[in-house]
């Protein structure tokens, strides 16, 4: 009898623990939710809950609430469990990683492009990264996968099935020439040589691409990349330089040449090969073409008078060397904040933006800017807009009370996007659609 009571206190005690186990965790569960829950409302109240591009969408059915893919992705917030399945919090901070989508055990998650409201435009491009034009490829930001990794990961997988294709019965000086050296450029260059084709690669402006006007000091890259000719790059908060040193060091050691400062007017199909010409007016055959550009194409004008005189700029080189000015940053996206608090370390700057508030940045730019504000290290003024840019001042009115004031003025800095090179690309004959919330990754590839 006293076994038996004493094997009923102690199967009551454990049964007891673990009562306490399963409500400690539904208690933590239900606050882990609860804290969700509340990051969707502010999300949804700052303008970060629709996304802008490239982001995931969760099916609930498939969802077994492993949290995986909120462990997995780089960013903070991206993701979360609420009620016990997988939901987006903040979609528009979403940078294409693709980490989430890998790590769903069950596949529950899809990387898609646009939503039934906001529609994007893209180059329809196929899962070879082949055009609707035979022989014309794209990979990179162009196709709407703009990370670093991803992008490098493109211009790989591009090369390697160009060469599987017909090209081979084709005609034109060189194999392939490739139009632009950021990262799915200089990784489908590298590719390229591995591969032995005849090849030119040309940029517009220097090698790098985009990340060659990053401000010195950003952060470019948070994951590993494979590189063609070089294997695994173990990187983890990469800044500008570094990945700059990087490429001219691969670069070099395979005696692989970018030729710069090279824009390319248009791409004409001529049948069993195309002609590319350069702005200079040289002309240049091949049997296939790669385009590895950017989607901002040509930076998006103010359209004011003023803006074409020498003291406007579209792009942040070395803010290290501009002291003791007056300048104007105009925008309110990363790229705009990034650099006028650099240029505020040792200029008066004004940050001149059309909304009320700040929308789609990254929480740390937020935070930053917040503090810069606060301490009038950066003058912020929302609602406003240039009207005019003179030699040594600027007009500026605020679109509330339409008061009009005049700025001491000796730089202007415009991040206002860009527009993406559509007339370029139907020329060649590529077709361009708008995707609303279209599916890019559905499935993982064996």
């Amino acid at each position: 009898m006293e076994v038996f009571v004493e094997q009923l206190i102690t199967y009551g005690l454990l049964g007891l623990f673990a009562i306490a186990v399963v409500v400690f965790y539904l208690r933590k569960l239900h606050r882990e939710s609860h804290e969700v829950g509340r990051k969707i409302a502010l999300a949804k109240a700052e303008g970060l809950y629709e996304p802008v591009s490239l982001h995931p969408v969760v099916d609930p059915k498939k969802c077994i609430k492993t949290g995986a893919c909120v462990a997995a992705c780089p960013e903070k917030d991206i993701l979360g469990i609420l009620n016990g399945k997988a939901t987006v919090i903040n979609a528009s901070r979403c940078i294409g990683h693709g980490a989430c989508f890998h790590a769903c055990p069950t596949e529950a998650i899809t990387l898609c492009i646009g939503t039934e409201q906001r529609g994007v435009e893209l180059p329809h491009v196929g899962q070879t990264f082949e055009t609707n034009v035979p022989g014309i490829f794209i990979a990179g930001e162009l196709g709407g996968m703009g990370l670093i990794r991803n992008a490098v990961e493109q211009g790989r997988q591009a090369v390697d099935n160009l060469v599987k294709s017909s090209i081979k019965n084709r005609k034109g000086d060189y194999d392939l020439i490739i139009v632009g050296a950021g990262p799915a450029g200089i990784s489908a260059a590298l590719n390229a040589k591995k591969h032995g084709l005849r090849f030119l690669a040309l940029e517009q402006d220097t090698l790098g691409g985009t990340v060659f006007s990053f401000p010195r000091s950003k952060i470019v890259m948070t994951s590993p990349m494979m590189l063609p000719l070089h294997g695994k790059v173990k990187l983890y908060e990469t800044g500008k330089q570094e990945l700059l040193n990087l490429w001219n060091e691969v670069l070099g050691k395979h005696a692989i040449s970018i030729q710069e400062n090279t824009k390319v007017e248009t791409v004409i199909n001529a049948g069993d090969h195309f002609l590319v010409d350069t702005e200079g007016g040289e002309q240049l055959s091949a049997k296939a073409v790669l385009l590895a550009v950017g989607r901002r194409g040509t930076p998006r004008k103010l359209g004011i008078p003023g803006e074409n005189t020498e003291k406007v700029a579209y792009r942040l080189i070395e803010a290290d060397e501009i002291r003791g000015k007056n300048i104007v940053v105009v925008g309110g996206g990363d790229s705009a904040i990034e650099s006028a608090l650099l240029l505020a370390e040792h200029n008066k700057v004004v940050l001149s933006y059309r909304s009320e508030k700040f929308n789609r940045i990254k929480p740390k730019n937020s935070k930053k800017i917040n503090e810069a504000m606060a301490s009038s290290m950066v003058n912020v003024r929302f609602n406003t807009q240039l009207t005019s840019i003179e030699k040594d001042c600027v007009h500026i009115v605020d679109s509330l009370s339409g008061t009009e004031a005049i700025l001491e003025n000796d730089l202007v800095y415009v991040f206002a996007g860009g527009e993406l090179p559509i007339q370029f690309l139907e020329k060649a004959g590529i077709v361009i659609t708008k995707k609303f919330g279209e599916a890019i990754l559905t499935h993982i590839d064996d």
